[in-house]
C-alpha cells in the first residue's frame, strides 16, 4: 500500500514508514508536499452495513493495508467495531450513515427552480465531520498494531497531536478518548471556554498558542509542528501533515453519491465551506471515485466558500490563472502564503491562517468547472438564519457557511449540494 507526493513525486510504503508528511519535504523547498493513496482498483462498494468504514472500506487505504499485511475481512470489521462500541461509550454514538434530505423552503427562499439538498453531519460522532477525517487516522494506526507492520514500532509511546479551534480538536479528543491514546491540543487564545472544558473532560492535554515576535501564519499550527517534530503524532486535518487525514472523510462523498445515485439525481453544485482545505479535497476525490466508478451521471460544481475576512484559497485561484497544476505544486509560496491580517468572523471554524490543502481543492475545482466564492458577514449572518428557521438543523454558522455561498454567488446554479457540519455549541 503505497502513497505517492503530489509536489514531488517521493513514493511511501505505508507499512514501513508512516504516510504522513512527505519524506522528502524540507524547509523552504518550496513544494506543495502532500502523500496521497495510490487509487484503488476496486468497484464502488454496494454494501449494507450502516457504518460508513464497514459499507466503503474497500477504497480506504488502511483497509487496503490490512489485507495486504495477510488481515482478513472479518479483522478489519473487528477493529472498526471495537472502535465504535468505545466511541459509543464516549461520545453517545458511533459513526453511521447520516440522513440527506431535500430542502424545499430553503430552496424557495433562494429563489431556486431547482432542487436543494442537505446533508446534515451535525449528529455525526463530536457533532461534525471532522470525526471521519481522524478516524480514518486511527483505523490505520489500528492497522499498524494489529497486523504488527514495521511503521507500528513502539507507537503507543507517542501522544497524538491536533491544532485546532474547535470542532476538530473534539474530534480528535473523542476518538483518542475511544482508543486510550494520550493527546496534545494546541487551541488559540480566544477558544471557546465550553470548548476547552470539553476537551479537558476527555482527557485532552490543552496548550494556549500566544503568538510570538516575529511570527507568521497560525501560531497553533507552528506548535503543533513542533510537537511533531519532536516525536508526536500528527492527528490533525491537514493533508499536509497528514496524508490519510483527508481520506477518512472520502465516505462523506461515498455517502452522497450513492444516495445521489439511487434517487437518480445528479447536482449540477456542490457548495462547501472552506478552512484548510481538507473537507472539500475530500468531497472532490471522493465524487470523482464516484463518478469514475458510474455511480453518478456528471461531477457537480465544486464552489469552495470563503469569508472576505479570510480567503487565501479564492487568492491563490485568481494567481493560478490557467497555470499547469503541477507547476504550481512545484512553487507553493507563488500561490498559497499565510493571510497577513488577524481574520474575525461568525464562521470562525473557517479562518484559517492558509488552505493546507488547496492544490487539491484547487484540482477539484478545475476539474469540475466550479471555482471559489467569497462572501462578506451579512451574507454569513443570513445564511445561518435561514438553515436555522427552514430546515431545523442546528449548525454553527462556519456549518452554514456553504449555504452563505449559494446566496452569495449570483445566477442559476442549478441543483444544489451543501453539508451542514458542526452542531450550534
Amino acid at each position: 500500500m503505497h502513497f505517492r507526493c503530489h509536489g514531488c513525486g517521493a513514493t511511501v510504503d505505508a507499512a514501513r514508514l508512516w504516510p504522513f508528511r512527505c519524506p522528502q519535504a524540507r524547509t523552504g523547498d518550496d513544494i506543495d508536499h502532500v502523500l496521497m493513496a495510490e487509487p484503488p482498483d476496486a468497484a464502488f462498494p454496494r454494501g449494507a452495513e450502516q457504518n460508513p468504514f464497514l459499507r466503503y472500506r474497500t477504497p480506504l487505504s488502511p483497509y487496503r493495508l490490512a489485507r495486504a499485511a495477510g488481515l482478513s475481512d472479518a479483522a478489519w470489521s473487528e477493529i472498526v467495531a471495537e472502535l465504535d462500541a468505545a466511541l459509543v461509550a464516549v461520545d453517545g454514538r458511533g459513526f453511521r450513515i447520516t440522513p440527506m434530505s431535500e430542502q424545499t423552503r430553503l430552496a424557495a427562499a433562494l429563489g431556486m427552480k431547482d432542487s436543494l439538498w442537505v446533508k446534515d453531519e451535525t449528529g455525526n460522532v463530536s457533532g461534525s465531520h471532522k470525526a471521519r477525517h481522524l478516524m480514518g487516522v486511527m483505523l490505520y494506526l489500528r492497522v499498524l498494531e494489529v497486523a504488527k507492520l514495521p511503521a507500528g514500532h513502539a507507537l503507543r509511546s507517542r501522544r497524538l497531536a491536533i491544532a485546532s479551534c474547535g470542532n476538530a480538536a473534539l474530534a480528535a479528543a473523542v476518538i483518542a478518548r475511544a482508543a486510550d491514546w494520550p493527546l496534545d491540543v494546541f487551541i488559540p487564545p480566544d477558544a471557546g471556554a465550553a470548548v476547552k472544558q470539553s476537551l479537558q473532560n476527555l482527557g485532552a492535554r490543552i496548550t494556549v498558542c500566544e503568538r510570538r515576535a516575529g511570527e507568521t501564519g497560525d501560531p497553533c499550527v507552528l506548535r503543533f509542528r513542533e510537537s511533531v517534530a519532536q516525536g508526536a503524532i500528527p492527528f490533525g486535518v491537514q493533508g499536509t501533515e497528514n496524508g490519510l487525514a483527508v481520506e477518512g472523510a472520502h465516505t462523506l462523498a461515498f455517502e452522497m453519491a450513492e444516495e445521489f445515485g439511487r434517487i437518480g439525481i445528479a447536482p449540477d453544485a456542490l457548495f462547501v465551506q472552506v478552512g484548510g482545505g481538507a473537507l472539500a479535497s475530500a468531497l472532490a476525490q471522493g465524487f470523482a471515485l464516484a463518478y469514475a466508478r458510474g455511480v453518478l451521471a456528471k461531477m457537480p460544481k465544486l464552489i469552495a466558500v470563503q469569508t472576505a475576512s479570510c480567503a487565501p484559497l479564492a487568492r491563490a485561484w485568481n494567481k493560478l490563472d490557467g497555470l499547469d497544476l503541477t507547476e504550481a505544486a512545484r512553487h507553493r509560496s507563488r500561490f498559497m502564503w499565510p493571510w497577513e491580517t488577524p481574520p474575525a468572523s461568525l464562521a470562525s471554524g473557517i479562518l484559517d491562517y492558509e488552505t493546507y490543502d488547496w492544490w487539491a481543492v484547487a484540482e477539484g475545482m478545475r476539474a469540475s468547472g466550479g471555482r471559489p466564492v467569497v462572501v462578506d458577514e451579512n451574507t454569513i449572518a443570513r445564511a445561518h438564519d435561514l438553515a436555522h428557521r427552514l430546515t431545523g438543523i442546528n449548525a454553527s454558522a462556519t456549518g452554514t457557511a456553504g449555504l452563505a455561498g449559494a446566496l452569495g454567488l449570483a445566477g442559476n446554479q442549478g441543483s444544489i449540494a451543501l453539508i451542514f457540519s458542526g452542531v450550534e455549541r
